[in-house]
């Protein structure tokens, strides 16, 4: 039997109507490409939202077309998001950081037939042009007083478009299973993947994020998103913004430290989103301005996973962490780390380790473990396995892809090596391509990442197995250190070794000037992989020292001793 309740489909739409009419005064403020500060109401916003609307359509984009974005985090992004979306078409943010060859590959591959971009990337456009086939007209984000060079000279702008352009827009009713929105992803491993995204998606990942024990801001709350509006919807907050009528801070192409701080004081900001990389910029820069975080409560981390030196720095200023973890598959958010009073309130040596974990999965999300063998894996918090996702907002399939996407059973394999602890809590140990393989057992890099960068010279650290004649691979720990610091690489590997089970010690340490990072923030290790191709750990190098003595299995040093770790499979089937 039925229910009897009316079948009205879920779309973005409904979001943008219900912020402008419940908190049509709440503000978005922008910090703009041009210079300066933009700031207006969500009354304004759909007013331009409904603008550009009209103008997206005059351009001869229909339902179903791809729009190319390449912008920073704007209120004309922001906008974006709304109209092409809310007309039928399809939002395809462009991840600039991608670069040249990939940029190209994802407006060849999405089909984009129009492409809007900010100024900074008008030389990237300008060079692209040529190649982009299916590309028939271009927009830049600005007004005629900045118009930007170097691009196609029959290029429009944006403000001249918008201008006396009616200021409502009569929103098609569409299924709620329209595409709305298109992101790529960043490629590390191969030619990115386009993710399409729904409507019906958008709403319930919205609503959820939405929930206290989620992302929890709200109507009495500033967020600030850095994490970019060009890839995997800023987090979905253009949606939840609406949802939950938070005023909304957007850094445009300010993401040093000092950028970031300045808002954070001068708009009241009390909630910000970021990746690992830019929250440790932002600390450094309030550590030697001698500063503090104003009316902060709390940042939420993803990207990359948190470290205890995050936790640390802002704890330090009052400034509570969360940990969020998700995927461009998964639109994007899977799991939140949001703690109970009650473990909040304990020391903070005693919250680090569950901080530190990646958090229960949200409603609507399922999670399990799979062992190499395709067995299930206990939630133990000891045993891992390949983690392994489904619900609403996660991919059934890439975009014109001939491969595989999901499981014969219809699951999503992320490619992460992961625990699941008994109170729920998901936990990763590392990605699938990273893990190291010792005698035999399986070696956390993430672990001995984040032992590193508790050393206070240290900024940045990546670890990489090497080969080893007799344990197959070894880590190999390669730091970045602070400005102005000439620490030596050995007593960095002391300070790892003294924290860590012997089997995770690094067996050396290398000092880079600057550890790579991809399209998102994250660590480029395909690049120091490259880098360190063939790369002989120094007690190899003179072949007069063994790490063990081959005749009689005597170990050295650095030999891994086995001590609570566990292979893929150790669970049940269930």
């Amino acid at each position: 039997m039925k229910g009897l309740m009316t079948d009205t489909p879920l779309l973005i739409t409904g979001l943008m109507t219900h912020g402008i009419r419940a908190f049509p005064d709440q503000e978005i403020v922008t910090n703009l490409v041009e210079g300066g500060r933009h700031r207006y109401t969500f009354a304004d916003a759909g007013k331009r939202i409904a603008q550009a609307a009209h103008m997206l359509t005059k351009l001869g984009v229909r339902e179903g077309d791809r729009v190319g974005v390449m912008g920073w985090n704007t209120h004309r992004q922001f906008e974006l998001y709304y109209a092409i979306s809310c007309i039928g078409a399809v939002c395809h943010t462009i991840n600039p950081r991608l670069g040249p060859e990939n940029a190209a590959y994802v407006m060849t591959h999405a089909g984009d037939s129009v492409v809007l971009f900010d100024n900074t990337f008008a030389p990237l456009i300008g060079a692209l042009a040529p190649h982009l086939k299916t590309v028939q007209k271009y927009v830049a984000m600005t007004d005629k007083a900045n118009a930007p060079s170097g691009v196609p000279a029959d290029t429009y702008i944006y403000e001249e478009l918008m201008a006396g352009q009616p200021e409502t827009f009569d929103w098609p009713e569409l299924d709620e299973n329209t595409a709305c929105g298109m992101c790529y992803t960043s490629g590390t491993t191969g030619q990115p993947k386009g993710v399409l995204y729904s409507h019906r998606a958008m709403v319930l990942h919205a609503l959820v994020t939405s929930l206290p024990t989620s992302f929890g801001s709200d109507s009495t709350d500033c967020l600030l998103p850095v994490v970019p509006m060009f890839h995997v919807n800023a987090w979905g907050v253009p949606y939840s913004t609406f949802l939950m009528g938070t005023k909304l801070v957007l850094p445009g192409p300010g993401m040093d430290g000092k950028s970031i701080h300045d808002l954070i004081i001068e708009e009241d900001v009390t909630y910000s989103l970021g990746v690992p990389t830019v929250w440790l910029g932002l600390l450094q820069y309030v550590s030697e301005i001698k500063g503090n975080f104003g009316k902060m409560k709390y940042t939420l981390v993803g990207g990359a996973a948190l470290s205890e030196t995050l936790i640390r720095g802002f704890d330090a200023h009052g400034v509570g962490v969360r940990q969020g973890w998700g995927m461009t598959e998964m639109s994007p958010t899977g799991t939140v780390n949001n703690e109970t009073p009650e473990e909040m309130a304990k020391p903070l040596e005693e919250r680090i380790p569950i901080q530190l974990r990646q958090g229960k999965p949200v409603p609507f999300i399922d999670l399990r473990l799979v062992s190499e063998d395709g067995d299930l894996v206990d939630h133990d918090g000891v045993a891992s396995g390949h983690l392994q996702v489904r619900g609403p907002w996660v991919l059934s399939d890439y975009y014109n892809f001939d491969g595989q996407t999901l499981t014969d059973d219809g699951w999503f394999d992320t490619g992460d090596v992961s625990v699941i602890h008994e109170d729920g809590r998901m936990q990763i140990t590392d990605r699938s391509k990273d893990v190291i393989k010792s005698g035999g057992e399986w070696i956390s890099t993430i672990d001995i990442e984040n032992t590193a960068l508790l050393h206070p010279d240290v900024v940045q650290a990546a670890v990489i197995g090497v080969e080893h004649p007799r344990w197959l691979e070894r880590p190999l720990l390669i730091v970045q250190l602070a400005p102005g610091k000439a620490t030596n690489p050995e007593d960095i590997r002391q300070f790892v070794c003294g924290k860590m089970e012997k089997i995770s010690w690094p067996d050396a340490v290398e000092i880079v000037d600057e550890i790579p990072l991809g399209a998102t923030g994250k660590v480029l290790k395909t690049a120091l992989r490259e880098k360190f191709k063939g790369y002989v750990l120094p007690e190899l190098r003179d072949t007069s020292k063994k790490n063990t003595d081959m005749k009689t299995g005597t170990e050295g040093e650095n030999a891994p001793r086995k001590k609570g770790f566990s292979f893929f499979g150790l669970g049940r089937k269930k």
